[in-house]
C-alpha cells in the first residue's frame, strides 16, 4: 500500500511541529509499573510510530504524554519545555490525541464538534471558531459535510472529524493512538493517506499503530516496545531490514 496525501493542501496550511523528548519516564497503574524508564526523541516535523505486542504499554505512554495518566517519574519536554510543569489544560492545546474511538458528540454537526472547544478551551468567538472548523474540515476531505452529524458519517468520515478537532486547536505535537483500528479494512488506507500527508506538510507525530505498512513507508523513527520497555529504536529499514533483537524477530515474524 502507497501511503501519499489525496488531499491538497487547499489554504496552504502547513505545521509547524516541536520537539518532543521522553526522558526516563515510567508510569504506574497503583503498584504496577507498566512504562519503565522510556527515553524517546521526536525531532520537529517528523513522525516516530511506535509498534508492540498488546499489553507493551504503547497506549499508555502516549496517555503519559498527554497526562490523562501521570507519569510517576522521568520528563516529558515539549519544544524544550518541561510537559509536567504546565497546566494539563495548556499541554492538550500545545499536544493533540486522536483515540481509536471518535469521541464525538452525537448531537452536533461536525462544524460543531470541531468548533466547541475552539469557543470553550481558546475563548473564540462563534464566528471565527466556524470558520477555523470550516478549513480543517476542508484539509481532511469534509468540507462537503460539515452539517452532517456522526450518524450521517462512516466510521472513517468520524475518525478525520477527531483529526480536524485535534488540528484546530494548532497543536505542534500531534499523538495518535491506534486511530485505525475501530475502522472496517476499507476505511483504513483513507486515515492513513490523511495521517502520512500530515507528516508531508511539518507536524510532528507520535503514532501508535499496528500498520506495519505505515510504520515502514511513512515514519522517519520506529520504536518497538515489550513489557513497558523500548526494546529497539531506529529508523523503518534499520528495524524491519535487520532488526538486532531476538524478541523483535519474533515479533516481526508473526505480523508480517
Amino acid at each position: 500500500m502507497t501511503y501519499t496525501s489525496p488531499l491538497p493542501v487547499t489554504d496552504g496550511h502547513f505545521y509547524r511541529g516541536s520537539s518532543l523528548e521522553l526522558r526516563d519516564v515510567s508510569m504506574a497503574y497503583v503498584d504496577i509499573e507498566v512504562i519503565r524508564e522510556v527515553s524517546i526523541d521526536v525531532e520537529p516535523g517528523t513522525t516516530t510510530c511506535i509498534i508492540g505486542p498488546s499489553g507493551s504499554g504503547k497506549s499508555t505512554l502516549l496517555r503519559g504524554v498527554n497526562r490523562l495518566h501521570e507519569p510517576t517519574s522521568g520528563d516529558v519536554l515539549l519544544a524544550g519545555e518541561s510537559a509536567l510543569k504546565m497546566k494539563p489544560e495548556r499541554l492538550r492545546t500545545r499536544v493533540g490525541l486522536v483515540f481509536q474511538h471518535f469521541n464525538l458528540f452525537p448531537d452536533h454537526t461536525a462544524l460543531e464538534n470541531v468548533a466547541l472547544a475552539l469557543r470553550n478551551v481558546k475563548g473564540m468567538s462563534k464566528s471565527e471558531s466556524l470558520r477555523v472548523a470550516a478549513a480543517r474540515l476542508d484539509d481532511v476531505g469534509l468540507g462537503e459535510r460539515s452539517d452532517h452529524r456522526p450518524r450521517d458519517l462512516s466510521g472513517g468520515q468520524q475518525q478525520r472529524v477527531a483529526i480536524a478537532r485535534a488540528l484546530a486547536m494548532e497543536p505542534e505535537v500531534m499523538l495518535f493512538d491506534e486511530a485505525t483500528s475501530a475502522l472496517d479494512p476499507e476505511l483504513v488506507k483513507g486515515v492513513l493517506n490523511l495521517m502520512a500527508g500530515l507528516a508531508q506538510r511539518g507536524m510532528t507525530m507520535l503514532v501508535v499503530t499496528h500498520e506495519m505498512g505505515f510504520a515502514r513507508k511513512v515514519a522517519d523513527q520506529v520504536v518497538f516496545m515489550d513489557e513497558g520497555r523500548v526494546v529497539e529504536a531506529g529508523t523503518p529499514s534499520q528495524l524491519f531490514d535487520a532488526p538486532q533483537s531476538p524478541r523483535l524477530q519474533r515479533f516481526l515474524s508473526e505480523v508480517l
